[in-house]
């Protein structure tokens, strides 16, 4: 039986649709991350979801039950699901402690627990003009989860974060849902920070769902280039660039899409593609090599390198690592 289930929701504003025939469903303890680029209408299918938005058309259910849309309640919103916006603000003046004393209706011990799991215990006695960025967002997670949502709804909770506070981050929102047993969708414009989290990817563009699979199948086989760019670097080789044919892997009239990792560097053999190094750069737990094979510029990721520019170097690819565009 589903938690949530989304059924063919659109938005329209003017002559443009926010949100168009949007369906999906998620399962109590699935964790779904939504992915595009800016404009796409991830915050809008978020604050839908909460109730904090409208839909023209489609209905959303939340345990067997229609959400209310903002017009259809006097104070809009669900009291078991938690939408955790860009856009939050602390009350000043007070300390954390006082904060989180004001919003919270459970048991101390309950308490505790959310306060341990979003890593603020050592700041409830400091003030809230007196915190990082990344305190901030910790702290108005932990106020979002002491009102016991089933589902938390998270909102770029990345944007603007040095790499340590995301680290933290990371890992409180991993045991908000493995030891708080709350059930997680999250939105990023970047799905290089969510993909190794999410069991479902869900990829935006237009107010329209364009892709739905785990996160591993939508990276390797994107259903189009905007979904390939919006995951990482690739490379779109076409057939007429390399003269020949690559042993084994058939060209199918079609462009190889190919993940820069996906090339091994190997000896001159039977199938190697000879290439010239243009250029190395290292990008610290890998480096970036760029080859040109015949007519084609490819992008080769490596852990490893020893070659520089101007070396000849041999790749290799075998089928199984390669998708049609």
């Amino acid at each position: 039986m589903s938690l949530l289930s989304v059924s063919r929701i659109s938005k329209q504003e003017e002559d443009r649709y926010i949100l168009k025939d949007i369906s999906f469903t998620q399962k109590k303890g699935q964790k779904i991350a939504i992915a595009g680029e800016t404009g796409s209408g991830k915050s809008t299918l978020l604050k839908a979801i909460a109730g904090l938005a409208q839909p023209d058309a489609g209905e959303i259910l939340f345990n067997q039950e229609r959400v209310l849309g903002s017009e259809e309640k006097l104070i809009p919103g669900h009291k078991k699901i938690a939408y955790l916006s860009q856009q939050f603000e602390l009350p000043r003046f007070y300390t954390v402690g006082n904060v989180l004393a004001y919003e919270n209706r459970l048991t101390e011990e309950a308490a505790t627990a959310i306060y341990e799991v979003c890593q603020i215990t050592h700041l409830l006695d400091r003030d809230t003009e007196q915190l990082s960025g990344g305190e901030r967002q910790r702290i108005a997670m932990a106020r979002a989860l002491i009102s016991s949502p089933e589902l938390l709804l998270l909102d770029e909770p990345f944007s603007n974060m040095d790499l340590i506070h995301k680290a933290v981050l990371k890992e409180v929102i991993h045991d908000v849902v493995e030891r708080l047993k709350v059930t997680c969708i999250l939105v990023s414009h970047d799905p290089l920070d969510t993909i190794s989290w999410a069991d479902t990817l869900l990829v935006m563009q237009n107010g329209m769902i364009i892709q739905e699979g785990v996160p591993e199948q939508v990276y390797r086989q994107p259903v189009n280039l905007y979904v390939g760019g919006l995951l990482g670097s690739y490379n779109l080789i076409h057939p007429t660039d390399l003269f020949t044919t690559l042993p084994g892997i058939p060209l199918k009239g079609k462009s190889l899409f190919v993940r820069p990792e996906v090339f091994k560097v190997t000896g001159e053999s039977l199938g190697a593609m000879k290439g010239r190094v243009q250029s190395v750069l290292f990008c610290g737990s890998y480096y970036d090599m760029k080859v040109k094979v015949a007519q084609a510029v490819v992008t080769v990721r490596t852990t490893g390198c020893h070659a520089v520019k101007g070396d000849t170097i041999y790749l290799s690819l075998s089928q199984n690592e390669v998708w049609y565009l």
